[in-house]
């Protein structure tokens, strides 16, 4: 058998163990985002085997658009620093790609839920401003991740770079769950490319997509108690025939 031939076979259907249903629906029902971190760094061979799973990610005609930048140790102080002192002027969003416009109806609904639920943990009543706004800027701390990885995808390939990128987002954090790291997609910290291009010499044809803040989770933090739901399968998927 040729090597390509031993190659695709690893993929095709018949040797996909009948549990592997079951492991990746147990991935996905269980993972969550975290939103606060244990002071220790994810070893440098951990982070590699989350990569190692996630480059193999499926793309549009196989572009492979993405590219990650993983800031460890000062460097994460350093993004830190330079983000808690840009927002400090004043939280303008400056993302490379267009936040939505809105959120209405049953994504306002969904989007409300979710919020609630993080600020129920942390005692914080809704109507209190003030406290709302103190845990948004925990965002721009990496909620005390030791790690953050800071997603690109190439500009001249749109939005359809972004979405392969999304692809590749879901399968780090899955592959990091595998692993006993924990994760967060922060879509606030896009909103700083600016200050995160400077900080890590991004090229300017480079978008940010999102960063992941990573680490090991803290398990006794009233926050990390809660998860949100998940539409059914009938809400998701509508049949034609």
């Amino acid at each position: 058998m040729s090597q390509l031939s031993a190659q695709a076979g690893e993929g095709s259907v018949s040797s996909v163990d009948s549990s592997s249903y079951e492991t990746l629906r147990q991935l996905l029902s269980s993972r969550w985002s975290c939103r606060a971190f244990r002071s220790e760094d994810v070893p440098r061979e951990e982070i590699d085997r989350v990569l190692d799973v996630a480059r193999m990610t499926p793309s549009w005609c196989n572009t492979q658009p993405w590219h990650v930048d993983i800031v460890s140790g000062a460097a994460t102080v350093r993004l830190r620093e330079a983000l808690r002192a840009a927002i400090s002027e004043g939280p303008t969003q400056n993302p490379d790609i267009e936040f939505p416009v809105s959120y209405q109806g049953v994504y306002q609904e969904r989007r409300r839920e979710s919020g609630l639920q993080l600020y129920a943990s942390l005692g914080i009543d809704k109507s209190d401003r003030a406290g709302s706004a103190r845990q948004m800027l925990r965002n721009f701390d990496f909620f005390d991740a030791p790690h953050v990885a800071i997603v690109t995808t190439e500009a001249a390939l749109g939005p359809y770079g972004a979405v392969d990128c999304g692809l590749f987002v879901s399968n780090f954090v899955l592959a990091a769950h595998s692993a006993g790291i924990a994760t967060i997609p922060q879509a606030a910290l896009a909103a700083q490319a600016p200050v995160i291009r400077e900080q890590l010499g991004l090229d300017p044809g480079r978008h940010v997509v999102v960063g992941i803040s990573f680490g090991y989770p803290d398990d006794d933090a009233p926050v990390n108690s809660y998860r949100t739901g998940r539409q059914s399968t009938s809400e998701v998927a509508t049949f034609h025939r």
